[in-house]
């Protein structure tokens, strides 16, 4: 093989090793996360059931998804690893929404978010729009997990100055 000839290697998939780490079973714990059918949930109940004749103890996970908030269970052996997300939450002023349903946002360096949809909740697009159209400042929870992002919280700081 010479020198000059140059190998290129394409990455045919995302591993997903940032968007989530291990932990062992027996220590998640209500309220926090885990990923359940690979979907990001919050843990709302955990039961472990004692040692049987093939000797693990089981824990039996109720989660409900962070984004469409849909109930999944799993049971996993309390020894063994599962996958618990990345959840971060980032607060950003509302500067537009536009026609099609999109919010413009500003980051903290100044930049501008244009990629969310409003909410798909009644009550929080709601406020939403009615604080906007009202011209109130406004700033937006926006939670984000296993590369996925959604509005799920506003605040609102007042009128515009």
């Amino acid at each position: 093989m010479s020198d000059s000839e140059e190998h290129h290697f394409e990455s045919k998939g995302d591993a997903g090793a940032s968007k989530t780490y291990p932990q062992q079973a027996g220590t998640i714990r209500k309220n926090g996360y885990i990923v359940i059918k690979n979907r990001p949930c919050k843990v709302v109940e955990v039961s472990t059931s004692k040692t049987g004749k093939h000797g693990h103890a089981k824990c039996h996970f109720v989660g409900i998804d962070i984004f469409n908030g849909k109930k999944l269970e799993d049971i996993v052996p309390s020894s063994h690893n599962c996958d618990v997300p990345h959840v971060s939450r980032t607060d950003y002023q509302l500067i537009d929404i536009s026609e099609d349903g999109f919010v413009s946002l500003l980051m903290d360096n100044g930049d501008t978010k244009d990629d969310l949809r409003l909410p798909t909740d009644d009550n929080l697009l709601g406020q939403i729009k009615d604080g906007f159209g009202e011209g109130k400042d406004l700033v937006l929870s926006v939670m984000s997990a296993m590369g996925e992002e959604q509005i799920c919280a506003l605040k609102d700081i007042g009128p515009k100055s």
